[in-house]
């Protein structure tokens, strides 16, 4: 685990606690099937246990941590089924976004969009590829696909993506641990991005299907 920081008093201590789990589960800090003890949790935060047990269940309901057999909060351990119906559900929403993003995005809006293709393009065409690392990828992948649902005009949709996007950020910290490449962020983001400016919903729906499916593939088959 990370060095104990303890945190700061001027807000919620379980405001603080709770975004400060949340964020090292995304961030992969925990490994998977991990247990989560609230003495330790609380020592390294230097608060009580009162508000890291109410971080913990927090996070329980929002499904990035369970339960082992023994009734223990543990980081949970993705299978390939797990993955397969992450991204049926997440692909029933993003051909909504792609839909009314066509329809309604701004030029703006898809501009910030294009953004997130060439940060991942310039980041990815540097000498030593190795340099990138895993945490950048994943956030340029989450904010590509965010700024997708932002020029959608549907806040809902961005609320329900979101809730999946915290599901696919475990499942994606486990699979590029094993294997860092198995994010296509170039060639598939940009498709989608050209297909989003020609305004065209088949080419821009059948992108994101592309992308999502030809991705589910490549998940499923690390988690075997």
């Amino acid at each position: 685990m990370s060095s104990s920081v303890g945190l700061v008093r001027s807000s919620s201590l379980y405001q603080q606690a709770y975004q400060t789990l949340r964020q090292r589960i995304l961030n992969g800090e925990f490994f998977p099937e991990q247990r989560l003890v609230e003495t330790q949790l609380a020592e390294e935060l230097q608060v009580s246990r009162t508000p890291i047990r109410e971080s913990l269940r927090q996070l329980q309901r929002e499904n990035l941590i369970t339960t082992d057999h023994k009734g223990g909060l543990i980081i949970p351990r993705l299978s390939p089924e797990d993955a397969r119906q992450l991204y049926d559900c997440r692909l029933a929403l993003e051909l909504l976004a792609v839909q009314e993003a066509c329809y309604l995005g701004t030029a703006e809006q898809l501009k910030n969009v294009g953004a997130w293709v060439i940060r991942a393009e310039t980041l990815l065409a540097i000498e030593d590829a190795s340099e990138v690392t895993r945490s950048e990828l994943l956030e340029i992948d989450y904010s590509f696909h965010r700024a997708i649902a932002q020029s959608s005009g549907n806040d809902h949709l961005l609320e329900l993506l979101v809730r999946v996007f915290d599901q696919m950020t475990l499942l994606r910290v486990q699979t590029t641990e094993k294997k860092p490449d198995v994010l296509e962020i170039r060639s598939e983001h940009r498709k989608i991005y050209e297909a989003l400016l020609s305004r065209d919903v088949s080419i821009a729906q059948a992108a994101i299907k592309d992308h999502l499916e030809a991705s589910k593939d490549r998940v499923a088959s690390l988690l075997q």
